[in-house]
């Protein structure tokens, strides 16, 4: 039914004093969605793996994306270029980690019955994972994309790989310490080797 014909309805039947229909008509066709908020963490294997899976292809938009690690060295090298703030203020933070940078969104937000595994959990930029919010793609006009293939784009990997080994002190850093025991964990896993 019409969401605006169906608060039409509604009011209607309030007008009347029908409040008891109104409800029928409200919880059988516009009901809220009772879902448990409770922080979701994932390890950083955890998005390597749907990364690795996806191809780094921002699933909603189709466009590439760079290894999180790779980012973060960059950074290290040119923080006068690639700048970053901790909480990701968005006035001192590089577009860099909010266009390039992959996270993972939920297809089906949780809010609105979608289920936190790995079946509903896509590859995204942080830009447009902070658009979608708890909407659905349909909902804001949006298509899946298909998953990409590593052996046409990997996000840069093999770079932060080469970069890690050919300069170990970027592993002081706890962030790319963590990011590449992730990738490296998820890549074995998936049986895709990468030689730098």
């Amino acid at each position: 039914m019409d969401k605006i014909i169906l608060i039409q309805n509604i009011c209607g039947l309030l007008v009347e004093s029908k409040r008891q229909e109104c409800n029928y008509l409200a919880m059988k066709n516009y009901p809220f969605i009772d879902s448990p908020i409770n922080k979701r963490q994932y390890s950083r294997y955890q998005m390597c793996k749907v990364f690795l899976r996806d191809g780094f292809i921002d699933r909603y938009s189709g466009d590439k994306l760079i290894f999180p690690g790779l980012i973060k060295i960059l950074t290290i090298e040119f923080p006068d270029v690639f700048k970053y703030h901790r909480n990701w203020k968005m006035s001192d933070t590089h577009m860099i980690y909010w266009e390039l940078f992959p996270t993972i969104d939920h297809l089906v937000p949780i809010t609105r019955g979608g289920q936190d595994e790995e079946y509903n959990w896509v590859t995204t930029s942080m830009i447009r994972n902070s658009a979608k919010a708890n909407w659905t793609i349909e909902e804001i006009g949006w298509t899946l994309y298909d998953k990409g293939q590593l052996d046409i784009w990997d996000g840069l990997v093999n770079y932060f790989i080469e970069l890690t080994n050919k300069n170990p002190d970027y592993e002081n850093d706890k962030y790319i310490k963590n990011w590449k025991k992730g990738l490296l964990k998820a890549m074995n896993e998936s049986k895709k080797h990468y030689t730098p």
